[in-house]
């Protein structure tokens, strides 16, 4: 039987029942008689107490586990659970044997290093020297448990809508963006790739797989032949981007949510994202409130007020146009305004983004109809021959949280497209099978998992979102 967790001895009523409290020790106060513990095992922020009364008696084997007892150390204490006489917990362990299931020691001796989260703030660029050991500290923790409880609302959100999850590969021999910041996939020998004159001297055809393979940006594509099927899927899987970007808002890793719906047009795309954000916040807020309260306090303010008023929020929708014309309008009434200036042809920057969130629609945004050489080749052309139905789903504090499309549906146009991008329409032959056999209109979008963990927490770096950060040289743990 799995011993009981913390949060759930919290919630007793406590009649001096048996107890058996499984957990890492947070603090130690030994005072004379009476000694007072601090137990936490992550299935909530609180700890639960545990006191050991010397006056009423401790047997030998108790004491000695007491005086060696230190903070990080995982312990079993067995005793009744009483109400607490101290502000601010409502039971405690009235405690009677301690057992130290793991040491942590306090001190460095010989090889052995001193536990490294002893009882002091420690900066985020520390515990990402230790992702190890971060979970264990407050902030980590509740990062772990939304993490848990999003994802798991994710599921239910299209599972609830009759979606299908769809686990698309991992491993593939095509560039779904068009980018060409991949991860390379390879059995050759290193040695022998090195001695070659150029990359277009190896041969590939001698490979695992008969040839260039990579690490997925994204599982749409193979999304879209489900789609085509089944009519409505969604993938929820790990993607890849070798893009040598060292900041707070990139990962090599992370893990993406994409739905493909069948007979769909870019206005179904819209409201379905729309629903979709508005459930997992208020998902977050509802099931995570402990986590958010500590989020606000602590890391930044204002958050669940913030997310209350994007779920009760009508998103605001413009056009790419449009949306240039009152960025070029607010640059031009002042020059400082933007780092970057904007302008038809250019992709938003986050900045641009934060700016009609904040100022032009004072909430959620969704811009759409991109100029199609800034969006990628999959993406359906206007009548105009110049715009996409693409659209990016834009809150306050953040900016773009989603990037979607409908689909370009017409065989010869995408042909076309891809031509344009100098992407090879015989690599892609299986995917213009999908407009050859039964086309039919379509669409989705992509919402990066660490950016909305990010949004929803307030965290200011993206590494600290994700358990073990892959980025520009890092790859440890």
């Amino acid at each position: 039987m799995l011993p009981q967790l913390i949060k759930h001895i919290l919630n007793e009523t406590p009649k001096s029942q048996e107890t058996a409290v499984f957990g890492w020790v947070r603090t130690k106060r030994d005072m004379k008689n009476l000694v007072f513990i601090e137990v936490n095992d992550g299935s909530c922020f609180a700890s639960i107490q545990c006191t050991f009364d010397r006056g009423a008696g401790i047997d030998k084997e108790t004491e000695e586990a007491l005086l060696a007892l230190t903070t990080g150390a995982s312990v079993k204490i067995t005793g009744k659970l009483i109400s607490s006489p101290a502000s601010g917990q409502a039971v405690e362990v009235a405690a009677s044997a301690l057992c130290i299931i793991g040491e942590a020691p306090a001190e460095t001796t010989g090889e052995i290093q001193a536990y490294p989260l002893q009882k002091k703030r420690h900066s985020l660029e520390f515990l990402r020297e230790i992702a190890h050991l971060r979970p264990r500290t407050n902030t980590f923790g509740a990062v772990a448990r939304l993490r848990s409880r999003l994802s798991f609302a994710i599921h239910r959100f299209f599972q609830e809508r009759d979606f299908h999850c769809l686990h698309t590969p991992i491993i593939t021999a095509g560039d779904c963006e068009g980018a060409g910041a991949m991860f390379h996939v390879t059995t050759l020998d290193p040695k022998l790739i090195a001695k070659q004159s150029s990359a277009d001297a190896i041969d590939y055809s001698k490979d695992f797989f008969g040839k260039k393979t990579f690490l997925t940006v994204s599982g749409q594509l193979e999304g879209e032949t489900y789609a085509s099927a089944i009519s409505r899927i969604y993938t929820f899987g790990p993607t890849f981007r070798a893009e040598n970007s060292n900041t707070t808002r990139h990962l090599a890793e992370f893990w993406m949510v994409e739905p493909e719906i069948a007979f769909a047009q870019l206005e179904d795309n819209m409201a379905l994202a729309e629903d979709f954000i508005k459930y997992i916040l208020n998902a977050a807020l509802n099931e995570c409130s402990e986590e958010l309260a500590f989020f606000d306090a602590h890391v930044e303010k204002g958050i669940i007020e913030n997310l209350k008023q994007v779920t009760s929020a009508k998103f605001c929708h413009i056009t790419y146009t449009d949306a240039v014309k009152e960025l070029e309008k607010a640059a031009a009434a002042n020059s400082d305004l933007f780092e970057f200036k904007p302008g038809w042809g250019c992709d938003l920057q986050s900045e641009h983004e934060k700016f009609l969130t904040e100022k032009i629609a004072g909430g959620p945004v969704i811009v759409t109809d991109y100029p199609k050489d800034i969006k990628a080749f999959y993406m359906k052309l206007n009548d105009d021959d110049k715009t996409v139905r693409a659209m990016d789903v834009l809150v306050p504090r953040l900016g773009e949280i989603i990037g979607g499309s409908q689909r370009e549906d017409d065989l010869n146009k995408l042909t076309m497209r891809m031509k344009e991008m100098n992407l090879n329409p015989e690599d892609y032959w299986w995917y213009l099978d999908l407009r050859r056999y039964g086309t039919v209109p379509h669409a989705g979008f992509g919402l990066g998992f660490e950016r909305l963990i990010q949004y929803v927490s307030g965290m200011a770096n993206i590494r600290d979102v994700i358990p073990f950060p892959r980025a520009v040289g890092q790859a440890e743990f």
